[in-house]
């Protein structure tokens, strides 16, 4: 009897512990499947950031030139929503970057202008990212291409949100390769033996890397150094073609981050036998073939379920001539009468102004058009806005959501946009060019080097300088001083800008960005060779 009962408890005692097992199964299916059913309805994003991109290098913004270098992205306009007046947040690639993955202007982020090959921080640790708060929604996050804000440590961007990174740390013309692209003025290639010689020899040309090769990184390592850049398109494309398959495959929602080297000098495009005075056209043509891969493979694996959104860092840079994009009609005119570049690093329309499009089949109507005044920058509420996610309420943001531009027609965007001081004039960040509806006021000017190698003249304006965009794209000829329509306009701006100035000044979310240098700080793959020459082949 005793045996019996000994016997008895013990099968209690594995049938208590079955149903327990059985039911921690069932709720854990359970709550598997409402993971999975709740992935199922968040979307996926694909952010295409093109360098230094002309506006009227899409085709679609200038039809009547009939170029054809971009017919997948004219399809995708075709298939979606063009912004015809859509800003980079700044003028240069740092603090452009930084504004659209934190929604804030560098006045905020601390990101005012450019990190370098030396630099041993970036943006802000305080700062939280677009992909920081995707992943912990359950997100896929990653970035391929050109980072620029920061290469080490906690600065990578691996610690800043995105689960995969492959790309260069910063811009493509920051350190030498084997065989060099097209650039203006041209650069030497690295070579392994007497790199002394060759940097006396190269040191007459500003603006050419001697001393590091160009990084390519995976995650936290250096998998090529000097990379090829001649190859450099086909190892993106295939990285992301395999994040869009994987994420489908895993039922995962995602994030990818493309931002492409093109249309950023050196020029490498591997179509064969480019002729010189063809090589812009070329490599244009390049990164439209790049974004038609990633809207095929993007409509195989989850069509209607995925966004792609392209767009650009920031205007051409004038000063490489024929290897620089096209500003369409934003030519600037004012300021290249003062002799002067127009675009890059400029807060001329010309520098800041980028083409635009963004496709979601079955959410964005096909073939609209919107004059909504937007900048990068509202990507990041716009996303977060679309994948449910509510930014930390514990900081001021400067974006919108164009949420309702994108899905329902709406033109409203910002009443008042303001373009930070790139390098062309002024301290950089500094807020001193507002658009306001139609019109835009200066308080500086100056432009950046132009391909005549010509610089205009640093000018503050009190009262400032305003155009009126409508009636004038190019810029050339302000509005009378003496007239009702100027004395309105400068009063509006004038008040908009204290305001936003005070705001920023009482802001106890404002970050500071340390833009200290260390030679030791260059991404290196190994210190005892030339121009740190790595042998391990990505």
């Amino acid at each position: 009897m005793e045996n019996f009962q000994l016997k008895m408890a013990k099968h209690v005692s594995q049938l208590l512990l079955s149903g327990t097992l059985l039911f921690g199964l069932v709720i854990y299916t359970a709550s598997q499947r409402g993971a999975g059913e709740r992935f199922k309805t968040m979307p996926n994003f694909i952010i295409v950031l093109a360098d230094d991109i002309g506006w009227g290098d899409l085709d679609a913004n200038q039809p009547e030139k009939q170029t054809n270098n971009t017919p997948n992205l004219n399809q995708m306009a075709q298939q979606g929503l063009r912004l015809t007046d859509f800003h980079s947040p700044a003028s240069t690639c740092s603090p452009s970057r930084a504004a659209i993955l934190t929604g804030r202007y560098g006045l905020r982020n601390g990101v005012t202008h450019n990190f370098g090959v030396n630099s041993v921080a970036g943006l802000p640790l305080s700062e939280v990212t677009l992909p920081q708060l995707l992943q912990q929604a359950g997100y896929y996050t990653a970035i391929i291409g050109k980072w620029h804000l920061g290469h080490n440590g906690p600065y990578r961007p691996n610690n800043r949100g995105f689960d995969y990174y492959l790309g260069i740390p910063y811009s493509n013309d920051m350190g030498c390769t084997d065989t060099p692209g097209y650039d203006l003025p041209p650069c030497f290639p690295c070579v392994s033996s007497e790199p002394q010689v060759i940097r006396q020899r190269r040191s007459v040309h500003g603006g050419c890397y001697s001393k590091v090769g160009l990084p390519l990184v995976e995650n936290g390592s250096i998998v090529e150094q000097p990379l090829d850049l001649w190859a450099l398109t086909e190892k993106y494309k295939s990285a992301a073609l395999r994040i869009i398959r994987s994420a489908r495959a895993r039922a995962q929602p995602y994030l990818l981050f493309v931002a492409s080297a093109h249309m950023h000098v050196p020029l490498a495009p591997s179509v064969a036998n480019s002729s010189a005075d063809r090589v812009y056209a070329a490599s244009l043509q390049e990164l439209d073939s790049l974004v038609g891969a990633l809207k095929v493979a993007a409509d195989e694996a989850d069509k209607g379920n995925t966004l792609i959104w392209f767009t650009g860092d920031n205007g051409p840079w004038e000063q490489k001539c024929q290897f620089a994009g096209s500003v369409g009609p934003f030519t600037g005119t004012w300021q290249i009468k003062k002799g002067g570049g127009s675009a890059k690093q400029t807060t001329w329309e010309g520098g800041h102004r980028v083409p635009t499009v963004v496709y979601w089949p079955g959410k964005i109507p096909a073939n609209t058009t919107s004059s909504a005044l937007l900048s990068g920058m509202d990507i990041f509420p716009t996303v977060l806005s679309l994948a449910g996610v509510a930014p930390p309420s514990d900081r001021r943001y400067d974006a919108t959501d164009a949420t309702n531009v994108l899905l329902h027609g709406d033109h409203s965007g910002h009443e008042f946009l303001f373009h930070p001081n790139s390098g062309a004039a002024g301290k950089f960040g500094d807020l001193q060019t507002v658009r306001a509806g139609k019109h835009k006021a200066f308080y500086i000017t100056g432009g950046a080097e132009a391909c005549s190698g010509g610089t205009g003249e640093e000018q503050l304006h009190d009262p400032p300088l305003i155009f009126d965009l409508e009636h004038e794209e190019a810029e050339e000829t302000p509005l009378q001083f003496d007239t009702p329509d100027y004395r309105a306009v400068a009063q509006k701006v004038a008040r908009k800008r204290e305001e936003l100035l005070w705001d920023i000044a009482t802001d106890t979310s404002v970050s500071t960005a340390d833009y200290s240098q260390d030679e030791l700080a260059a991404p290196c793959c190994d210190r005892r060779q030339a121009v740190c020459r790595c042998h391990t082949v990505f």
